[in-house]
């Protein structure tokens, strides 16, 4: 069957993920239309084609256990010199993210691997352009914001072409996800989140 690269990220909603996919492709960055606008929570991975599967079937696993929580993006950050990256910020929601990526790479799953730099959730506008146009992506979304409530994550593989495409969505609770979810106000969320880091504190 070959092997195929695959990645899991949580996808930015509309309006704001065209928004900021032609943001990105406005500052030159040549690969912005084949990548959804997303934050990262298992980078581009290869791996035997046959072992989708268990992969599904761990992501489901993780979803199972995971609750919605407040997702807010604001400012923009960078990675330089390290990295040729300008990102927007996760002001809200970092640490779910950073729980749920653990999850995702537990050293007991098919997906179990380490990572090149430590794990730092964030939402890339520009990669691998001239130090001009990654100055002026910094500077042009410095006042960006926008929120919404984070009720799952998604498995993609990349094509032959380089575009990243969804195989599945995985939502948090199991399969159906309550109506108060998808329509709670941030507070409400705040406060399912709070009762997670109880639950999780108490394991």
């Amino acid at each position: 069957m070959g092997t195929v690269t695959i990645g899991v990220s949580i996808a930015v909603p509309e309006p704001h993920g065209s928004l900021l996919q032609e943001r990105r492709a406005g500052f030159g960055d040549l690969a912005a239309h084949g990548i959804p606008t997303h934050v990262t929570l298992l980078p581009p991975t290869e791996l035997d084609a046959a072992g989708l599967p268990a992969v599904e079937a761990h992501l489901t696993e993780v979803a199972a256990t995971g609750r919605p929580f407040p997702m807010r993006l604001s400012g923009t950050g960078t990675f330089r010199p390290l990295s040729p990256v300008v990102f927007v910020q996760v002001v809200q929601g970092a640490e779910a993210c950073t729980r749920l990526q653990a999850r995702v790479r537990d050293v007991s799953g098919p997906l179990a691997r380490d990572l090149q730099f430590p794990y730092h959730p964030h939402v890339t506008v520009a990669h691998g352009i001239d130090d001009a146009a990654m100055d002026r992506a910094f500077r042009e979304l410095a006042d960006y914001e926008a929120e919404w409530p984070c009720t799952g994550f998604a498995l993609y593989e990349q094509g032959p072409d380089g575009v990243w495409r969804k195989l599945r969505e995985f939502v948090f609770g199991g399969s159906v996800v309550p109506p108060q979810a998808g329509h709670a106000g941030i507070e409400d969320i705040e406060d399912i989140e709070d009762i997670e880091r109880g639950t999780i504190a108490s394991r």
